[in-house]
């Protein structure tokens, strides 16, 4: 049976920094922004629940809770925090009724079905395919997840692709890969194509050049690419959409993901000035002997913030529409 979520609902997206709240107090009606958190200044998230709860109209009854982790059942042990969460505990503490735990790019697959067309940006020309369809992308950590729909249901397959090696296609990526230290000591997909990995790509790319390394964030060294379009902090984002489209194709490729590719994640739409669409779709689809077959395969961003919310207030109004194995996954 579906699982059934009293309402209100409580929706939540834990990522590595930030901690996203709103309230469904309906099926049909519009979701209540809640605040949003700093992950770390929480020791879990009975207490950031705890610290929100009161910000809502109505005491929420339920919950539906998206994290940046492998799930197991009802819990997750988050990769890029220190959380974790056991629904069941949960439940228990805030006195809810039900619950439900996702893998945050698990909820993203989900959200897909009840996103409007006006919350992305389409990568090149639009091109609308049927089968499975994948969403990637980067925030603390690098999320892929695939959504298929089976007998009229929708289905979420969660991965840790982010965590696959990835290797340098050219000498000037070696040089650069070479140049890379610290942990991980194993270069990831997530330790370049993340927030943290977009300071070690840069910091590694001066150092290829013999230039100064100074010391700053991804949210300053973004500031400083705006800030002088045509300086190396611009040149190191551009080389970030040159990797993501190579990661993206090589993604569609493995899943087949002929519905499409969507990227999401809080970096890439504060940085879209710096995307080529053309170089975009050139390196995306630069994947003989399949070229043809990526040219069918559209890509687009979201563009606009907490998408996921409205994605998990569709699960709790519609649960039938979803696949979610709920006697392993029901907290209650």
């Amino acid at each position: 049976m579906p699982i059934k979520l009293t309402y209100p609902v409580l929706l939540s997206d834990i990522g590595g920094t930030n901690a996203r709240f709103a309230l469904a107090k309906a099926p049909d009606a519009p979701l209540e922004p809640g605040p949003h958190l700093k992950t770390a200044d929480h020791s879990s998230l009975e207490a950031a629940i705890a610290a929100v709860r009161g910000a809502f109209s109505k005491e929420p009854r339920s919950m539906i809770v998206c994290a940046a982790g492998p799930v197991e059942g009802r819990k997750v042990s988050m990769t890029n925090a220190a959380w974790d969460i056991d629904g069941a505990a949960v439940a228990a503490a805030s006195k809810f009724d039900q619950g439900l735990l996702l893998n945050d790019f698990e909820a993203q697959a989900l959200s897909l079905p009840a996103l409007p067309s006006s919350a992305a940006k389409w990568i090149g020309t639009p091109r609308d395919g049927n089968g499975p369809q994948l969403v990637l992308g980067p925030g603390t950590g690098l999320g892929v997840s695939l959504l298929l729909k089976v007998a009229h249901r929708f289905i979420a397959l969660p991965s840790e692709a982010g965590h696959i090696d990835f290797g340098a296609t050219n000498l000037q990526e070696a040089k650069i890969w070479g140049q890379i230290s610290g942990p991980p000591f194993r270069i990831t997909a997530e330790s370049l194509l993340s927030g943290p990995g977009l300071v070690r790509l840069h910091f590694a790319r001066l150092a290829t050049l013999g230039k100064d390394i100074p010391y700053f964030d991804e949210i300053a060294l973004i500031d400083r690419a705006c800030a002088t379009p045509q300086g190396d902090e611009a040149d190191t984002l551009r080389f970030f959409w040159h990797l993501i489209a190579r990661f993206a194709g090589d993604m569609a490729l493995v899943f087949m993901a002929k519905g499409g590719v969507t990227l999401a994640g809080g970096i890439l739409p504060r940085i879209i000035q710096f995307l080529d669409e053309a170089e975009f779709r050139s390196v995306f689809e630069n994947k003989a002997p399949y070229a043809s077959l990526m040219q069918k395969i559209g890509t687009r961003l979201i563009v606009t913030s907490d998408c996921v919310l409205a994605g998990m207030a569709a699960i709790a109004a519609s649960p039938d529409r979803y696949h979610l194995n709920e006697e392993e996954r029901a907290w209650r």
